[in-house]
């Protein structure tokens, strides 16, 4: 009998997908997981990945705070570049592909919504231009003072970090305009500081396609891979966009995979669930 419900939501998820409109992708962390990249919604994810971190007790949440740049910025940055490094050599997984072939199929388009800092979606070639980053991004610095209330692209810093010791060697991402300190356009834990410029110019362009959805009536599938209810943002976005427009939520993952009544989830990981709702592999 649960191999009968579980492929019969399968079925579902693969027809409203398919006979959608418009599809609102929303990610969260887990969806990194098949490119290789750490989880780090769990300390022993976490501390594989950094492991003087784990030496010295650290927790995620306890790193991703602002506080670091003033205190120890060798730190601060050692952890932060080498987050920066990996995700500039990441390469997404093939879900990425599957998820824009078939988004860029629909009479209405799509947007993606995510909480993920990597610029990975960039990577795939999804349009920047529908992209909502609610925690900004790693690939922008903004003063650590904020002299100028600016944001500014950092492909051209390159951040060297000891392998060893994950500091950060000199010199360290200034600001271009005070020659002062940077640290990168990411909301953090405690933080008051961040600039979400960025962030609210993405939003506006999302509330405009929101609206176009509405009036045109269209069908909506939001298609939710990896996102956790430790910190809720991407999940309670993708009920609460499912609800408002009548669409049909998607939620792909592994362990909290549970949706409210008429939605559909998915016991997947993140590369093995998209493709199985869209290839039925």
């Amino acid at each position: 009998m649960k191999d009968q419900l579980e492929h019969s939501s399968l079925q579902k998820a693969k027809d409203i997908l398919k006979n959608s409109d418009a599809i609102l992708i929303t990610a969260g962390a887990g969806l990194g997981i098949d490119s290789g990249l750490p989880d780090f919604r769990s300390d022993n994810g976490f501390w594989k990945a950094y492991p003087p971190l784990a030496r010295l007790g650290i927790s995620f949440e306890e790193m991703a705070n602002p506080k670091w740049f003033k205190d120890d910025p060798s730190f601060a940055w050692g952890f932060y570049g080498h987050r920066l490094n990996l995700y500039r050599k990441t390469i997404p997984h093939d879900g990425f592909s599957l998820l824009l072939d078939i988004a860029s199929s629909k009479e209405n388009s799509y947007f993606v919504f995510t909480s993920n800092v990597d610029g990975q979606f960039q990577k795939a070639g999804f349009d920047e231009k529908r992209i909502v980053e609610c925690h900004g991004t790693i690939h922008y610095n903004q003063c650590l003072n904020n002299c100028q209330d600016d944001i500014w692209g950092n492909e051209g810093d390159s951040v060297v970090v000891d392998d060893n010791t994950f500091l950060a060697s000199h010199p360290l991402p200034v600001c271009p305009h005070c020659k002062r300190l940077a640290r990168p356009n990411i909301l953090m834990f405690g933080d008051w500081q961040w600039n979400d410029r960025k962030t609210q110019k993405q939003k506006e362009m999302f509330n405009d396609w929101l609206e176009n959805l509405k009036v045109s009536k269209a069908k909506l599938c939001v298609v939710e891979i990896g996102a956790g209810s430790a910190i809720p943002t991407v999940r309670m976005t993708s009920e609460k966009i499912a609800d408002m427009l009548s669409g049909t939520l998607i939620r792909i993952n592994p362990k909290e995979y549970n949706t409210p009544s008429r939605h559909i989830g998915v016991a997947l990981g993140g590369l093995e669930g998209i493709r199985t709702i869209i290839n039925g592999d």
